[in-house]
Parts: structure tokens; sequence; C-alpha cells
């Protein structure tokens, strides 16, 4: 007869029980009342515009690269606005916030969400330092921390800088573009309003090789603590009618067909494609 001994059978029981009681602790450990109430459905409070494109203190390089952009524009393309093809809107124009967003304070991260293409973001606070390497990306790579400015023991203030961005991108719809390196660096501060608990503000300073001098604008938030909040599905790419070849943007119409976007638009090579012969 084989004797098990009880030692070992305690020993594997106890194993697990402790990572179990370490989570626990773990999680006791985030006390949730230092930090402000996010929760809720947040939305913008104005159209999702930067700033007045007059105010830009572009470099004459990109002051003109923008005065192209809206000639463009005007004559029916998109300019140096990439995201009608449903590429990401990026840093920091994600926070115009084309649609409501959520924000979800964790330990370690802080998570906002939102539907609309590819937007939401996820911010650092567990004192990491930069990597050496960072993979560009739309949002870039952002590190946060949270700050007690008034010394009331609860934290109000979360600064971040987000660096690390690839492009290309724009600042909202009217084209305003960032340089083309794409060694932007954004700095923000986000707070509540002190006699408003549900007005959110974010203080964006952009710091770019487009720009003589770092551009800030400052982005308000309300939510509506007594509404249920509806979150609708957000594809860009369904039902999208624009088109781009060769770097020429056309449209379809609502027949399926190709057309032009601009007065006058030469076609798209079609040397792949069988020609009917009369």
């Amino acid at each position: 007869m084989r004797y098990r001994s009880p030692i070992g059978s305690r020993a594997r029981v106890a194993a697990p029980l402790a990572a179990l009681l370490l989570t626990i602790a773990g999680a006791h450990a985030f006390d949730e009342t230092k930090y402000p109430d996010l929760k809720g459905q947040w939305d913008r409070t104005a159209a999702p515009r930067w700033l007045d494109a007059k105010s830009a203190p572009f470099t004459p390089e990109y002051r003109a690269i923008f005065e192209e952009n809206l000639k463009d524009q005007a004559a029916g393309g998109q300019g140096t606005d990439p995201t009608f093809t449903c590429l990401a809107p990026g840093m920091p124009r994600v926070m115009n916030m084309y649609a409501p967003f959520e924000i979800v304070v964790t330990p370690r991260t802080t998570h906002m969400l939102m539907d609309h293409i590819h937007d939401s973001r996820r911010i650092f606070t567990d004192g990491r330092d930069w990597p050496k390497e960072i993979q560009p990306s739309f949002s870039g790579y952002s590190i946060g921390k949270w700050i007690d400015e008034d010394g009331d023991g609860r934290y109000d203030v979360l600064v971040v800088e987000t660096r690390g961005l690839q492009g290309p991108r724009a600042y909202d719809s009217t084209g305003m573009p960032f340089h083309s390196d794409n060694e932007t660096v954004i700095n923000e501060r986000i707070y509540l309003d002190n006699a408003d608990k549900n007005t959110l503000y974010d203080e964006i300073t952009v710091t770019d090789h487009a720009l003589t001098k770092p551009w800030t604008a400052v982005k308000k938030y309300v939510r509506k603590p007594d509404k249920q909040p509806v979150w609708r599905e957000a594809v860009c790419a369904e039902n999208n009618p624009h088109v781009v070849i060769a770097d020429e943007p056309y449209m379809l119409s609502a027949d399926g067909f190709l057309m032009p976007a601009k007065k006058d638009q030469a076609p798209p090579d079609l040397k792949y494609f069988p020609q009917s012969r009369k």
C-alpha cells in the first residue's frame, strides 16, 4: 500500500491559495477613492475641430502645404486629411472626440475607449520609463502620472506625454498637417472642473517641427449622470464611398460605379483590365 504524505498535498493546495491571496491583496491595494470619478459617458461640447487655422504657428513651409490642401479640398479632393479612407485619426485628433467615450482607471493604466474608427487610448501610469524603441502608431505611446495638486489626499490631475506617433495625421478635417518626420510630442493635463464634476478638461500642447512654437488647445467634455449610456458601433469602412487609386481620390456612385471626386479629374489607369474593342 502506497503512503501519500499529507504535507505534500497541503503544499500543492497552499501554492495556488497563496497566489490567490496575493491577487486579492493586490486588488485591495488599489484605492479607487483616491482617484476622480470619471465613470459614465463623456461627450464633446463643440464641433470636432482643433483650433482656428489662422492661429496655427506653422512654419512658412507647412503654411504653404496647408494652403495647397485647402485648394484641393475646394476642388473636391481631400487635401492632407487622410481619414476619409478610414485611417485612424491619431493623436491629438482623437481628443476632438468624434463620438462619446469612456474612461476606465486601473492601478497601472488609464484607458480611454471610443468606438469611432480606432480611437481608444492606453495611458500607462505604472511609473515605467520610456522604452528604448517605440513601435510607431497613430495613437502613440502614452505615459501618465496621477497628481494630487491641492494636497487633499486625492488625485485630481492626470498629466500625460505621448511620443512614438506615425503618420499621415492631421489636426482635424481642415487638413492642418503635422511634420512628415512624425517626431511630434504631445503633453496633456486632464482634470475635472472644480465647480462641476460632470465637466472634464484636457489641456493639450503639441510640439512639432511643422510649428514655430508649441501650440495649445483646451478640450471640454460633459457627461449626463442620469442618462443610461448607449454605445453605438461605428465601422468606418461600412458604406464608405471613398476610394484611392494611385494616390488619387475617387468615389463610388450610389449605383456602385467609380466616379471622379474632383471636376475634370482624369480616370485611373486601367491597363490591367481588358479593354473593350469596337
